[in-house]
């Protein structure tokens, strides 16, 4: 990236005053415990240990309610009345904007390459654990979020967190639990959800446009554009959940289509192919031979791709997710574990099925560098190539993806560092429109400089908000099954005839503690 002296300067300083600190925290959070003769990054596995655990007490709900999660999505069980600033699938597309992203072009090739096919496999499986987490976490975000008098919600793991351990006797913990995780969001905020989403659209747009000498190359060009997503990411944070949720209901489903599209093409393109890739897939799942790592290894890259890609457990979903109008929070719970669903068992198999059937010429080098122990220098490259076999123009889709991607991540990460911000420093006009314009200038920082320590110690601190949220979430699982049977008791009701009117009379004249257990 060209840019002028004194944005590296200012680059190198911050580096060199960072790193140090970015380096202890990552290790510490990234440590990698030594497991059958392999490395395993151990807040992998307590993300992965939380959604076997959820999806053990739960009764495998994401497999026995997901028709009824459909159908709340779709409106069918909506109520007009509902406290709250959005429907069931703003929300969940809100969410979803969020997760989707960079990591599901570029993190999965990396996966793949180093995990081999089977990879995908894990990847999945991995997938749909965290719809179990989800489900918890977003029940507890509706269940304790505050409704203010004005009709905007703030919700999330922050006040859940607080409120709820306050509830069960465990006040203090709590409110460790709420500031730690609180604290490690708005980080995250500011230089993962934010400024790397600006520095990699604006690189990819680079790499499209041309030589060293195009307009986007510049320092000026590089300004402009982050001045531009800084405006266009300040317009829709200045109309709150609502106007963000009107954005990403259509900005999502645009970007997942013209994405998912663009893999069907490469995969109808190798129709033939697709037996030996899924074969592939399955046999490199339990017996990936030729792959760095083996078996181990396939589980390792398929789990810590899923895991990085859908962030079941972070706490950063249920912000979004509290938005939602309804009176019954396990309702938004079932929508919620359509999220990883929808990122990690379609996208991010789409992509790993485009490059494995496409299996361009830099994947096979890639795979055979892995082997030799070399890390894949580039993912966003490889997906690229795969797309290219079929489609030589993909270059441009690409960069039409990744910046709807980068866009959607920097609008509703601007929306969950707010209300960990307002959790922190209080809910006063003063105290949002500070956080609003740092904000946007981070935004337009992200297109000038990279600060890649800053990104570094970010993804530290995301990962970090799941030590304190898992921890709350274990505690609070006993009153999430109490509100899944509410619900579902509500819609059995509403499917045999009853009218929510008759439903919500009966519900407020019933004594607490009245309903059936699971």
């Amino acid at each position: 990236m060209a840019n002028p002296s004194w944005t590296e300067e200012v680059d190198k300083a911050i580096s060199d005053f960072v790193d140090p600190i970015a380096t202890d925290v990552s290790e510490i959070v990234f440590y990698e415990v030594h497991l059958f003769g392999h490395n395993f990054p151990w807040i992998v596995a307590w993300l992965v240990v939380a959604g076997a655990v959820f999806s053990t007490y739960f009764g495998f709900a994401q497999l026995r309610h997901l028709g009824v999660a459909l159908k709340l999505v779709r409106g069918k069980y909506d109520q007009k009345d509902a406290p709250g600033e959005v429907s069931h699938f703003q929300a969940l597309t809100s969410a979803v904007s969020g997760t989707v992203g960079l990591g599901n072009i570029a993190g999965v090739a990396i996966a793949v390459t180093l995990g081999g096919p089977g990879a995908t496999f894990w990847m999945i499986l991995c997938g749909l654990l965290g719809m179990a987490t989800k489900f918890v976490e977003c029940t507890l975000g509706v269940k304790y979020r505050d409704v203010h008098p004005d009709g905007t919600v703030s919700g999330g793991p922050m006040h859940y967190l607080r409120k709820g351990m306050a509830e069960i006797g465990q006040r203090h913990l709590g409110t460790v639990l709420a500031a730690g995780s609180a604290i490690s969001l708005l980080f995250f905020t500011f230089f993962g959800g934010n400024l790397f989403q600006v520095n990699q659209s604006l690189e990819q747009l680079q790499s499209v446009t041309g030589d060293e000498d195009s307009f986007f190359s510049s320092s000026g060009g590089a300004l402009f554009f982050g001045v531009l997503i800084a405006v266009v990411v300040g317009l829709v944070l200045l109309g709150g959940m609502r106007s963000i949720g009107a954005v990403t209901s259509r900005l999502v489903p645009s970007m997942a289509i013209i994405y998912v599209l663009a893999c069907l093409t490469v995969i109808l393109g190798n129709i033939t192919e697709v037996g030996t890739a899924v074969g592939a897939i399955i046999e490199g799942a339990f017996s990936p031979e030729g792959v760095f790592g083996g078996l181990v290894g396939a589980i390792i890259q398929g789990f810590r791709r899923a895991t990085f890609s859908n962030e079941a457990g972070i706490g950063s979903a249920p912000i979004a997710h509290s938005a939602v109008k309804t009176k019954r929070p396990a309702t938004e719970g079932l929508v919620a574990m359509i999220e990883p669903f929808v990122d990690t068992v379609v996208i991010c198999t789409m992509t790993a099925l485009t490059i494995v059937i496409a299996s361009p010429a830099s994947f096979e080098a890639a795979r055979e560098a892995a082997a030799g122990g070399a890390a894949p220098e580039s993912g966003v490259a490889l997906t690229s190539d795969a797309f290219e076999t079929v489609i030589p123009w993909f270059p441009y889709v690409l960069t039409l993806a990744v910046l709807l991607f980068a866009i959607s991540t920097i609008i509703t990460w601007g929306y969950y560092g707010m209300k960990a911000w307002t959790f922190l420093f209080g809910r006063t006009r003063t105290s949002e429109t500070l956080y609003k314009i740092l904000f946007c200038l981070i935004v337009i920082t992200g297109a000038v400089m990279s600060l890649g320590s800053l990104v570094t110690l970010g993804d530290s601190f995301l990962f970090l908000a799941a030590v304190f949220n898992i921890v709350g979430l274990y505690f609070l699982a006993p009153l999430v099954k109490r509100e899944l049977t509410k619900v579902l008791d509500y819609v059995r009701r509403r499917d045999a005839g009853e009218t929510d009117e008759q439903i919500d009379a009966s519900e407020a004249a019933a004594p607490a503690g009245a309903a059936k257990t699971l």
